[in-house]
């Protein structure tokens, strides 16, 4: 297919298997549906751990075939349709591919069918933040727009309400990149990238590729947005047709926005231009400057004006899970950012705060080295409380604080608790994935903040009338 080239797919009375049921399993099947194709969806849970899923999919007679995948399923297809979590090398689809049955993920089912233009934002991390804030920062100019993919609505469920003047955003994960064919953004967003998913890709440059892809169906009319000060960012030039546009907060750069004297700027060859002082700015931490600063670049490349940038990213607060304020006990305040699913999200949660912070970490492993942490948790951390199934490599790895191993978040934010004093602050940054303990990062942030504001409430309930436990923020 030719590079930007959108082909709408015929699928009335096509054999279509979607395989995963998460959110955009779910959506693509019905949508499929919706469209005449005969459906039927393969996955290896159980019946059990699919009853919510299953009830919808048969009331629109879509057949389910759950606790593992017939090869047969399989190869009786003229289409499927794979789910992010479902890896692309799995036997069954790799025979299929000899087979020459296609093989598409939602993202490039939706990419068939959605109008209007789409700014897909990738990156190892920071992608919710910078996702939401572009959507935000597109809004308040007036804009038709729509936010999901790998947050919140699954891009099929856009397609409906699509219109040639809509602003679709989305958050692209290293998962979906690798099934695209089409998948065309007019502004396409890396904003770094560091090892994660390793246990997946195999290897860091397999990754990186991955990533790079969300450049492949950009033509001259699109704009590439970059991260100068990220190296592997910067080395994905050569992968694009589009208009090149960088970011940075350590230097001046030649056409993008960067950070400089407490402002951020904009430059496009014809001169600097100030947007907005740094001080508006009310997120925590280095990499949401960076978040920031891609996010104003898209606002500047879609044509919104200065102004409505500055009011958008003034209003912004931070997304749920991401370096998330719960709540102050005995003057220790509490952090959720259970969105910190890797390493280097890790370290950035850890460089937001000067010290003193009692660190919960833990979870599914990805392949990660947990070494790297050591410089931070030496000078910054009071203590490590591991839990989930990573628990013993990070405490095998992890060196200059003390380590209790707590294996629960419940039986940590306990320890933590009784550990910490006033000034400190107990932080949920657990560098691996959930679904070891959990259903999703926002089930894991769910329990944190609920065993948070449980012990807050029970603080509140022993303090004596007209006393408070909790800090001035609200």
């Amino acid at each position: 297919m030719a590079s930007g080239q959108k082909s709408l797919m015929d699928v009335k009375n096509k054999r279509v298997l979607v395989v995963g049921l998460g959110k955009s399993g779910v959506a693509s099947a019905l949508f499929l549906q919706e469209r005449g194709a005969r459906v039927a969806v393969s996955d290896a849970k159980s019946p059990g751990q699919l009853r919510d899923e299953i009830p919808v999919l048969l009331d629109h007679s879509i057949s389910v075939e759950t606790g593992q995948h017939g090869e047969r399923t399989f190869r009786d297809q003229d289409l499927i349709v794979v789910s992010p979590g479902v890896p692309y090398d799995v036997p069954q689809l790799a025979q299929a591919r000899s087979m020459g049955i296609p093989v598409i993920g939602e993202i490039e089912l939706a990419a068939r069918y959605l109008k209007g233009k789409i700014v897909a934002i990738t990156g190892s991390n920071g992608k919710t933040t910078a996702t939401t804030l572009a959507g935000e920062i597109l809004a308040v100019s007036g804009s038709k727009v729509m936010v999901g993919g790998n947050i919140g609505t699954p891009a099929i469920s856009f397609v409906a309400n699509s219109t040639d003047d809509t602003w679709v955003v989305l958050e692209i994960s290293s998962f979906q990149l690798e099934t695209i064919e089409s998948f065309h953004p007019k502004i396409a967003v890396v904003l770094n990238v560091t090892p994660d998913h390793l246990d997946r890709h195999y290897s860091f440059e397999n990754y990186a590729a991955a990533k790079a892809r969300v450049f492949e169906n950009q033509t001259v009319e699109d704009f590439a947005v970059l991260n100068a000060d990220d190296h592997t960012c910067v080395e994905m030039i050569s992968k694009t047709k589009a208009q090149v546009y960088w970011f940075s907060r350590l230097r001046e750069i030649e056409r993008g926005t960067f950070a400089g004297d407490g402002w951020i700027f904009w430059r496009n060859g014809k001169g600097k231009r100030e947007i907005m002082p740094v001080s508006d700015i009310s997120l925590k931490g280095a990499h949401n400057l960076e978040n920031v600063l891609a996010g104003v670049c898209v606002g500047m490349l879609a044509g919104v004006k200065p102004s409505d940038i500055r009011k958008a990213v003034a209003q912004f607060k931070a997304v749920e899970h991401r370096l998330e304020y719960v709540a102050t006990i005995r003057g220790v305040e509490y952090y959720n950012d259970s969105k910190a699913t890797n390493v280097d999200a890790t370290i950035k949660a850890l460089e937001s705060f000067p010290g003193q912070i009692h660190l919960i970490l833990g979870g599914k492993d990805k392949g990660s080295d947990y070494t790297v942490l050591n410089a931070l948790l030496a000078g910054r951390v009071k203590r490590v409380y591991t839990v989930g199934a990573a628990a013993q490599k990070i405490e095998s790895q992890v060196r200059g604080t003390e380590v209790v191993s707590a294996g629960t978040i419940d039986a940590a934010v306990k320890r933590a608790s009784e550990s910490a004093t006033a000034g400190d602050v107990v932080l949920l940054a657990p560098a691996c994935a959930s679904f070891d303990q959990f259903e999703s990062y926002e089930h894991r942030g769910r329990v944190f903040k609920d065993l948070v504001r449980q012990m807050a409430s029970r603080e509140q309930e022993r303090e004596p009338a007209g006393s408070s436990t909790r800090g001035g923020r609200e």
